[in-house]
């Protein structure tokens, strides 16, 4: 992707993040519509022209994507696409690969969130290696002449009992949508979102009021300079928090506790 999609794109990837740091958001099933829009949008181009159409209202083709797809998938997922098709893109397709991948960081995301992210990483790039070293596994992996329900016992019989079910589902999906890439190159971008996945730090931030955008930043910022990192905030307000902000990262938490260098921070963020 470039330029307007590549932009499209950023901001579609911090609306998914925005919702999937919520708890009540169920990741998976999240997963499992995005996919479900990718191959609709996949299989008909009319559409997906008219729904990257620079000529047309972002706010009249989010108004197509309501009522094509919002009786059949849920509320986050219909949010997620009629904001994406709000956006510009450079052409039509990018517009279904960018909902692919936001189907494949949702899954991610679930694993993340259970705690088994590492394995998933882990499987994937192991699955690539059994791939790779058997060519009659490859051939009835990619065998067109295979449909779908036999491609998802096959891939269901190499791993059940032996991955995550996220693996099994970012593979399944890979196998039989491959949508012109190879089974290669798929895996590699599946791992690539994985690790990149895994290396993205979250701070949890209460305070006591509401941060401002430009506290926000200079506060990320710190955060990522302190630990390395980039880093994602979670906000969170409770008027009782001592000293008017508390920050949580993995098990390191900055409270109360610390007032002199809360005050500090507090100071500074206001100024």
């Amino acid at each position: 992707m470039n330029g307007a999609s590549r932009e499209a794109l950023a901001a579609a990837r911090e609306r998914l993040d925005a919702l999937t740091d919520s708890t009540s958001v169920n990741a998976t099933r999240l997963a499992d519509e995005l996919a479900a829009v990718t191959t609709l949008l996949d299989r008909e181009g009319g559409l997906r022209r008219v729904l990257t159409d620079p000529a047309q209202s972002g706010e009249a083709k989010a108004e197509l994507v309501r009522r094509l797809i919002g009786g059949q998938v849920g509320a986050n997922t219909a949010d997620v696409v009629t904001g994406m098709v709000r956006s510009r893109w450079s052409q039509p397709r990018d517009l279904v690969d960018a909902l692919e991948e936001l189907a494949s960081v949702a899954d991610l995301t679930a694993a993340e969130k259970s705690g088994t992210l590492d394995d998933v990483e882990d499987e994937l790039f192991r699955f690539g290696r059994i791939v790779s070293s058997s060519t009659e596994l490859r051939a009835a992996l990619t065998d067109r002449k295979a449909g779908t329900p036999a491609k998802t016992e096959l891939v269901h019989q190499l791993l059940v009992g032996r991955a995550k079910p996220v693996t099994e589902r970012l593979v399944t999906r890979l196998v039989t949508a491959p949508r012109g890439r190879s089974l290669e190159a798929g895996l590699e971008a599946l791992s690539k979102l994985a690790a990149e996945r895994r290396s993205r730090a979250v701070a949890v931030v209460t305070s006591a009021v509401p941060l401002s955008e430009p506290q926000k930043r200079r506060l990320g910022a710190a955060l990522a300079k302190l630990y390395g990192r980039a880093m994602h905030l979670n906000l969170d307000v409770d008027p009782e928090v001592v000293g008017g902000i508390r920050v949580q990262v993995g098990d390191e938490v900055i409270n109360g506790s610390i007032a002199d260098r809360l005050e500090d921070a507090a100071r500074r963020m206001a100024s």
